[in-house]
């Protein structure tokens, strides 16, 4: 087994491409060790710049309201519910410039599948942020919801893009994915996308042009061979359509979930995920970091073990919250992290492309 294992991780670390059943080898090993530094290798040889990236954003659920009907979620309202919600224009927009005083050039805009918001009320408050904030980019409505809008409305998934896109849209955020096999989805989430309407509305998007990220939520009912399934997807459509800026993976949340009982995975497995992912994905430039849902400490190994990004200062978060995990930091705090880790941090935006220019440590953080 050790030496069939190094095999697969030389393989890999030299740039080959590794076959499902190699995938499922490394997911199911438990040598921690050697995943990280094989995927390390692979970080070192696509990335050798000196330095690890972030970025500001917001991510801003324009309403609670979903008729999906997710058993992992902690955060959405039936229709009509006394907390259910939809953000009026004034209340995003003083987000909006909130954001841009912190220094972010990026909202993600997400919600639920709202029954009753039509796809005119979806383009005027795209038209709206975009003329008052020409210089913020909306990466917003993940796939599952494109999908709802495609239903609600009557209309081809691609018209609706280009109406969107048209709109102001700017790029496609990953949400949704879950795991991209129908078994999983129908326990999950019997009423949303299907694995293959998911990946055709990321398809129909880099049709025209547009980019976005993909993910993946594990450690709940899927099994270590439906992950490599869901990466083998992944890989497949990057293959053809080349659309996908980034990958990021993250655990499973309970907490007051009607999967609550399933537990919660730890680090070790989200690292070992990570790892694997980082090998198998030899088409993804940029694996990020999810700090948010493991803590700064293990986002900030994470760099070790595959990712080159950690992810968004995320100056708002709600559903990771809903679920009873809220971790918080300051731009300071991600650049210390970074640092520490023997990187340069530089922020970029949502295409990776880093913008101005590293900043120098502070007296607290050169004493670690």
């Amino acid at each position: 087994m050790s030496s069939s294992l190094q095999h697969v991780l030389d393989k890999a670390a030299d740039g080959g491409r590794l076959s499902p059943d190699e995938g499922l080898c490394l997911l199911e090993s438990s040598e921690l060790a050697r995943l990280g530094r094989a995927a390390d290798a692979v970080t070192r040889r696509l990335h050798p710049e000196p330095y690890r990236t972030y970025n500001i954003d917001r991510n801003v659920n324009y309403t609670n309201v979903c008729v999906g009907g997710c058993r992992f979620c902690a955060f959405s309202c039936r229709p009509g519910d006394p907390e259910a919600y939809v953000i009026d224009g004034e209340t995003l927009a003083g987000k909006v410039e909130e954001t841009l005083e912190l220094g972010g050039d990026q909202i993600l805009l997400q919600g639920g599948m709202h029954p009753d918001l039509t796809l005119d009320w979806y383009e005027s408050l795209l038209a709206e942020l975009k003329a008052r904030f020409p210089s913020v980019n909306i990466h917003g409505f993940g796939p599952a919801e494109i999908h709802h809008f495609s239903q609600l409305s009557g209309l081809p998934v691609a018209a609706v893009l280009r109406r969107l896109k048209a709109a102001g849209l700017g790029s496609l955020p990953g949400g949704g994915a879950e795991i991209l096999v129908d078994r999983v989805r129908r326990r999950l989430s019997p009423c949303k996308v299907s694995a293959d309407g998911w990946l055709d509305v990321c398809r129909a998007w880099h049709d025209l042009g547009g980019r976005g990220s993909a993910t993946m939520m594990f450690g709940h009912v899927e099994t270590a061979a439906e992950r490599i399934e869901h990466l083998a997807r992944l890989r497949a459509l990057q293959d053809e359509t080349g659309g996908f800026t980034a990958f990021i993976c993250w655990t499973f949340q309970p907490g007051s979930t009607e999967l609550e009982d399933l537990g919660k995975v730890g680090s070790f497995e989200y690292l070992k995920t990570l790892a694997v992912s980082r090998l198998f994905l030899d088409n993804f430039a940029n694996l990020q970091a999810s700090w948010v849902t493991q803590g700064l400490r293990i986002g900030q190994l994470a760099m070790r073990f595959g990712a080159n990004d950690l992810g968004s200062l995320m100056i708002e978060e709600n559903v990771v919250a809903a679920a009873g995990t809220s971790f918080r930091t300051s731009e300071a705090g991600l650049q210390a992290a970074i640092r520490n880790a023997g990187y340069e941090p530089r922020r970029r935006n949502v295409f990776y492309h880093p913008v101005g220019r590293a900043s120098r440590p502070t007296p607290d953080e050169s004493q670690g």
